[in-house]
C-alpha cells in the first residue's frame, strides 16, 4: 500500500541495526546501554511510521507563496526528548546561532538542496520546493541519524562508539536522499531494491560531501560517516565505497561486512535482507565508473544515476541488474557511445552484476 501520492515513506537509518545488535551484546553497560536503547527507539519509529503510512498521513505541504528555487530550512531541537519536531532553533536566513550541531545541519540542509539544485534542476527533495525540516538533540545518547518519511532527525550520539550525527555532511545528503528516491522511483526497502534504495543514498551523500569540498572523484576519500567515530573506535567511517569491506575492524564493532562484489553477495533475513550490507556492490560500482571518468563526480556519473533515480523505467523491486541495465542506457542516450558508455559498463561488470 502506497500514500501521498504513491511515494510511500520509509524509516531509514544511517547506523545498520546490525551494528546495533553487536554493540548491545557487549559486555560493557557504557556501550550496550545506548545501543540498546538505539535499537528500541528504531523499532517503534519504525512501526509509527509504517501505523501512520497505513492510515494515510498526508505528506508535507509546499506553503504557498513560497519562492521556486529557494531552500526553506528549519533546524528544531528535541532537547534530549522524543517529540518531533521539538523547539524552532534556525529558520531559513536567520544567523548561526551557539548551537554547532544546529548549525551543522542547517548547513547540511542547505549544501544537499544546492547540489540537487544546480547540478540536477530538481528544486528540493521532492522537485517542487519541499520544506527541509530537522531535529537535532533527539532522544539522549541516540546513536543514529533517521529520515522518516518527513523530516530528518539527529541523535548526539553516545561519546564512546559514536560521536554526533550531524558532523559528517555525507550522513545528512544520505538520509535526505532517501527522501528524493520516495518521490521518484520508490525503492521497495528490501533485498536488492532496499540496498538499492541504501547505495542510491550512498551516492549522493558522497557527492555531496564532495561538491560541499569541491573535490574530484580522485580528491574524495569514498567514505560514509567519516568523523563519526569515536576515538576508541578501530574504523574510519560507517562504509567504503571505494573498498566495501574496510570502514572498519573493531572488537566492539566487529569487521565491516559490505562485500564489493557479487562473489561475496550475502543473503541474509536480516537487515531487510541486507539493505545496509549488500549496498557495497553497487556503492562500489559507482566509485569505479566515476573514477574512471575522474573530474566532479556528480557532473557525469552522477547525472546518469540520477537520470535511473527519477526517469520513470526504475522498477519499485528493481534488482542489481536492472538498475545496472538502466545506468547504461541512460549513459548511451545522455553522453552516446562515448567513454561514459564504457566506464559504466566495465564498472558493473567488475563487481559481477550483468547488464541486459
Amino acid at each position: 500500500m502506497t500514500t501521498n501520492g504513491g511515494h510511500e515513506p520509509v524509516f531509514c537509518t544511517i547506523v545498520p541495526p546490525h551494528v546495533l545488535d553487536r554493540l548491545s551484546q557487549a559486555e560493557d553497560p557504557v556501550v550496550h546501554g545506548p545501543a540498546r536503547r538505539t535499537l528500541r527507539r528504531d523499532a517503534y519509529e519504525r512501526t509509527r511510521r509504517r501505523l501512520t503510512t497505513v492510515v494515510g498521513a498526508p505528506a508535507v505541504a509546499t506553503l504557498a507563496g513560497a519562492e521556486p528555487g529557494k531552500p526553506r530550512r528549519t533546524v528544531y531541537d528535541a532537547g534530549h526528548g522524543t517529540d518531533l519536531p521539538g523547539e524552532k532553533a534556525r529558520g531559513e536566513g536567520e544567523e548561526p546561532g551557539q548551537d554547532a550541531t544546529v548549525n551543522r545541519a542547517y548547513a547540511g540542509l542547505g549544501a544537499t538542496f544546492d547540489l540537487f539544485l544546480k547540478e540536477f534542476g530538481r528544486d528540493s527533495i521532492d522537485g517542487h520546493g519541499l520544506p527541509l525540516d530537522a531535529t537535532v538533540h533527539y532522544d539522549r545518547d541516540y546513536s543514529n541519524a533517521f529520515w522518516n518519511g518527513e523530516q530528518m532527525v539527529f541523535g548526539d550520539g553516545d561519546g564512546e562508539i559514536f560521536l554526533d550525527f550531524t558532523i559528517a555532511v555525507d550522513v545528512i545528503g544520505h538520509e535526505l536522499a532517501h527522501g528524493v528516491t520516495q518521490y521518484t522511483a520508490n525503492l521497495d526497502y528490501f533485498g536488492q531494491s532496499g540496498a538499492l534504495n541504501e547505495s542510491v543514498s550512498d551516492v549522493f551523500g558522497a557527492l555531496i560531501k564532495q561538491y560541499t569540498l569541491g573535490q574530484t572523484a580522485e580528491e574524495a576519500d569514498w567514505l560514509i560517516g567519516a568523523g563519526l567515530l569515536a576515538p576508541r573506535v578501530t574504523g574510519t567511517a560507517l562504509r567504503s565505497m571505494k573498498e566495501p569491506g574496510t570502514a572498519y575492524d573493531d572488537d566492539m564493532l566487529g569487521r565491516d561486512p559490505q562485500p564489493a562484489t557479487m562473489d561475496d553477495y550475502v543473503r541474509t533475513g536480516r537487515d531487510n535482507g541486507g539493505v545496509h550490507i549488500n549496498s557495497g556492490i553497487p556503492n562500489h560500482a559507482f566509485y569505479l565508473a566515476a573514477t574512471t571518468l575522474g573530474g566532479h563526480a556528480w557532473e557525469r556519473a552522477g547525472q546518469i544515476w540520477y537520470d535511473v533515480l527519477t526517469g520513470g523505467e526504475l522498477d519499485q523491486n528493481a534488482q542489481f541488474t536492472d538498475f545496472a541495465t538502466l545506468t547504461v542506457k541512460a549513459a548511451r542516450a545522455r553522453y552516446g557511445e562515448g567513454a561514459e558508455l564504457v566506464a559504466v559498463s566495465k564498472a558493473w561488470e567488475r563487481v559481477g552484476v550483468r547488464t541486459l
